[in-house]
């Protein structure tokens, strides 16, 4: 996997102070996307042992609140593959940090109903993540007003309560 940026004080894709990571390569091609650059899966560098270790030392501060992956597309499977182990690190280093992952995919019909059936490893995956955006940026929907997100179809999940639940439950400041 690549990442084309790595950001180490962010403040618009989560709450608080957080450090984020731009993986390479997306399928969903949104019109009015605002990191095209990213949609090339051979974009950026290597997402090594370096910029693991870079991550995990920005991560360290405790005026930081967590992680956020976006892109490009975490859920690729080519991404999410590569970002297992490592957000597995993330949350047994720092388990008080929330990692948030924004995908242009729907969380019900594309992650809960395939890709869990498909590869039982997703379901790891989403233990360690706290908060989803989901959902294709729409151009038709866009409301600079949003918190954290840039479409009014998207939505802000609850990922662990959702599961436990059974029922999306929307995450509230």
């Amino acid at each position: 996997m690549n990442y084309s940026e790595i950001k180490n004080c962010d403040i618009a894709n989560g709450p608080g102070v957080r450090v984020t990571l731009f993986v390479s390569g997306c399928t969903h091609h949104c019109r009015g996307c605002f990191n095209e650059k990213t949609w090339d899966f051979t974009y950026g560098v290597p997402f090594d042992v370096d910029a693991q270790e870079k991550l995990i030392a920005y991560l360290e501060p405790d005026y930081i609140a967590g992680l956020t992956l976006l892109g490009g597309e975490p859920l690729e499977y080519a991404n999410w593959q590569a970002l297992l182990p490592f957000v597995s690190k993330v949350k047994e280093r720092y388990p008080k940090k929330t990692i948030w992952c924004y995908t242009g995919y729907r969380f019900e019909e594309d992650i809960l109903e395939r890709f869990c059936v498909q590869w039982d490893e997703m379901r790891e995956f989403l233990s360690y993540i706290d908060v989803l955006v989901d959902g294709e940026f729409i151009m038709d929907e866009k409301d600079i007003s949003l918190q954290f997100r840039g479409s009014r179809n998207q939505r802000i999940i609850q990922v662990q309560e959702s599961l436990r639940t059974g029922h999306v439950t929307l995450w509230s400041e």
